[in-house]
């Protein structure tokens, strides 16, 4: 099958290609022959029915460091009818703009797939899709009441606090069993940001990694452990951590088992978890998922393979 593929993402020139999942997924389009197209969510425009982009032609990427792609000229595309996938894939403030990008995209479902549905990914931001599955998280609050916050933490000792709508490990605080500065954060969050933010037991068995777990279509495809690196609690690879080969273990086979078939229901296709300890969920990751470059180079597994053969299967 040979496919047509839009890929709203951010701008080529800034993108890390050593390991950046949408280059990833680029590249393995164009070995496939797929034709592929490149365009900033702002460029959308609707009218008459029509959803339309100012995109260009992408003729050529390569693991060419300054040299990693090749546009055509300018053209205006017609979502709905000229191409058979859109990869939403730039990267959060999951904020209006982002939000509209969905609405946007919305309205050609049934005649141009998109992934991942943008319905779904605007019900199930990260950290508020994640509370469905209560069960499997250490405990955690949603809130921007100072007094709540206190009472968790004199009940739960050293907590960790992030926005809720936050990415690659920014702004997310460690508050030690003392509680020192927990009122001056509180405030902080509260006048940076509008909404709720996350609060959530500090789990010392994050030295051990933080594993995140790729799911292709509800079924696992691979996964690394991340660890923090020097002086740093945070194992996210954008704040410093450094990856390594992993197992899953029984427990998070147990998760992704009770994931799965809600993930394929909802068209979510490229999502990926994140494990604390072997056994604590604490994200759902849906919006702009990465990791698949060092799942597969740890692996030698084909990640982006599976999502293009995911996406195939669902265009049928």
């Amino acid at each position: 099958m040979t496919l047509r593929a839009a890929v709203q993402m951010d701008p080529m020139d800034g993108i890390n290609i050593a390991g950046d999942s949408s280059f990833a997924l680029m590249l393995s389009a164009q070995e496939r022959g797929y034709s592929l197209f490149h365009y900033d969510v702002r460029g959308l425009t609707w009218e008459a029915g029509r959803l339309t982009t100012r995109a260009h032609p992408v003729l050529d990427v390569k693991r060419e460091a300054g040299n990693h792609y090749r546009f055509g000229d300018e053209v205006t595309l017609d979502l709905r009818r000229d191409v058979d996938v859109v990869l939403m894939r730039q990267d959060p403030p999951f904020d209006l703009g982002y939000l509209t990008g969905t609405w946007l995209l919305e309205r050609i479902r049934g005649e141009t797939l998109v992934v991942n549905d943008p319905v779904s990914v605007r019900n199930a931001p990260e950290k508020v899709y994640v509370l469905d599955f209560a069960d499997y998280m250490p405990p955690t609050m949603v809130t921007r009441d100072l007094g709540a916050v206190k009472d968790f933490q004199k009940r739960y000792g050293a907590v960790v606090i992030k926005p809720l709508h936050g990415n690659g490990g920014k702004a997310v605080f460690r508050i030690d069993a003392d509680g020192s500065n927990l009122g001056a954060l509180v405030e902080l969050f509260g006048q940076v940001w509008p909404e709720p933010f996350m609060v959530q037991q500090f789990l010392p068995s994050v030295a051990k990694g933080d594993k995140r777990i790729v799911l292709v279509d509800g079924e696992v495809a691979g996964a690394i452990n991340r660890k923090p690196g020097e002086g740093e609690f945070r194992s996210n690879l954008a704040v410093g951590g450094y990856a390594e080969a992993t197992e899953l273990t029984s427990r998070e086979r147990e998760i992704c088992d009770a994931l799965g078939p809600q993930l394929r229901e909802r068209g979510l296709i490229f999502v990926g978890i994140d494990v604390i300890g072997g056994e604590w969920l604490t994200e759902i990751n849906v919006t702009s998922p990465t990791g698949i470059v060092a799942i597969d180079r740890f692996n030698n597994s084909d990640t982006a393979g599976m999502i293009w053969d995911a996406i195939a299967r669902r265009i049928g």
